[in-house]
C-alpha cells in the first residue's frame, strides 16, 4: 500500500509572530505555505523535521501546532515533529507532544504509527550547540525497533542530515558520525530518511535508502555564495514524498511563492561565519 507524506522543515516560529532574523514573519510564512499546498489530497503524515521554533517558547509551539494540525486533520494525516538545534526540549515536548516535565538532558524521540507506516523521529540536537549527533542509546533503541518490520515500512526523521553540507557554516554544524545511523538502517525496512537544517533541498540514495533534505519555511540558503560566506534569501518550500508499493521513492520539491522572494535576509562574511562555527560547532577535542 503506497504512502504519501508532506515534509516541512525549519519553520522557526517565534512568540507573538516575531520576525526571524529580524526580517521574516515565519508564522505568516508557514500559513502561506500551507495555504499554497491546499490542493494536496489525503496524506498519511505531515512531518516537520526540526527547528520548529526559533525561540523555544510555549507560544511559538502553540502557534505552529495549531497551523500544522489544522492542515493535517482534514487530510487524515498523522503529525510527526522532530527536535532541531533551535528547539528547546522541555517546551517542545510539552507543547507538541503533550509530555510536560520532560528532562531537558534527555533526547525527545518519538515513534508514530501512521496507518501501518512507522515514522520514527530522532532527536539529533545538542543543547546549546548547532551541530548534531545521536547518542549510542538512541541508535541501540532504533536497531532494536527495526528488528521487526512495520506493515508499510519505516520512515526515520532527524533534523541534521546524513548528506554533506552545502556551505562552510553548515559543515561546521552538521551531523557527527552520520555513518552510524546509516549502519543501523541498512538492510532494514527503512524507506527514507527525512531531514532539514540546510534550508535547501537535497535528495540522494545511500546504501539503498533515500535521504531527503527539505527546503525551509523560514528562508532559503544561497548555495552559490562565495565559499566561506553565508547568505540566506526569502523563500519557502516543502517536499511531497511518495512511497510506492514497488519500493520506489519519489520526491517532489515544491516552492510556494511569497512577496519579496529572493531578497537577502542574512549575509555573513567569513569572519562572522568563523565566529558562529566556533561558538556553535563541534568543540575542539
Amino acid at each position: 500500500m503506497s504512502a504519501r507524506l508532506l515534509h516541512l522543515s525549519d519553520t522557526h516560529l517565534l512568540a507573538d509572530a516575531g520576525l526571524h532574523q529580524g526580517a521574516v514573519d515565519t508564522t505568516a510564512a508557514l500559513g502561506d505555505v500551507l495555504a499554497g499546498l491546499a490542493g494536496l489530497g489525503d496524506l498519511d503524515a505531515v512531518v516537520v523535521s526540526g527547528d520548529v521554533s526559533e525561540d523555544g517558547t510555549p507560544a511559538s509551539y502553540a502557534a505552529v501546532r495549531a497551523l500544522v494540525e489544522g492542515f493535517a486533520r482534514p487530510r487524515g494525516a498523522a503529525v510527526v515533529w522532530a527536535v532541531g538545534n533551535h528547539d528547546v526540549r522541555a517546551p517542545f515536548a510539552a507543547g507538541l507532544l503533550d509530555r510536560p516535565g520532560h528532562d531537558p538532558d534527555e533526547p525527545v524521540d518519538v515513534v508514530v504509527d501512521a496507518g501501518g507506516l512507522r515514522v520514527v523521529s530522532l532527536d539529533t540536537s545538542v543543547p546549546g550547540a548547532g551541530y548534531g549527533e545521536l547518542r549510542p542509546a538512541q541508535l541501540e533503541r532504533l536497531a532494536d525497533l527495526l528488528r521487526g518490520a512495520a506493515p508499510r515500512g519505516t520512515v526515520v526523521v532527524h533534523h541534521h542530515p546524513v548528506l554533506p553540507a552545502p556551505t562552510v557554516l553548515h559543515e561546521a554544524l552538521r551531523l557527527q558520525r552520520p555513518h552510524e545511523l546509516l549502519d543501523v538502517v541498512r538492510g532494514t525496512d527503512v524507506r527514507v530518511l527525512l531531514s532539514g537544517h540546510y534550508h535547501h533541498p537535497y535528495v540522494a540514495a545511500l546504501d539503498g535508502v533515500t535521504a531527503v533534505v527539505a527546503p525551509a519555511v523560514a528562508n532559503r540558503t544561497d548555495v552559490l555564495v562565495t565559499a566561506g560566506r553565508e547568505r540566506a534569501v526569502r523563500g519557502s518550500g516543502a517536499c511531497v514524498v511518495d512511497l510506492a508499493d514497488d519500493g520506489t521513492v519519489r520526491v517532489t520539491v515544491l516552492t510556494v511563492p511569497r512577496p519579496g522572494d529572493g531578497e537577502v535576509v542574512v549575509d555573513l562574511d567569513e569572519e562572522a561565519v568563523r565566529g558562529i562555527a566556533a561558538a556553535a560547532g563541534v568543540p575542539a577535542r
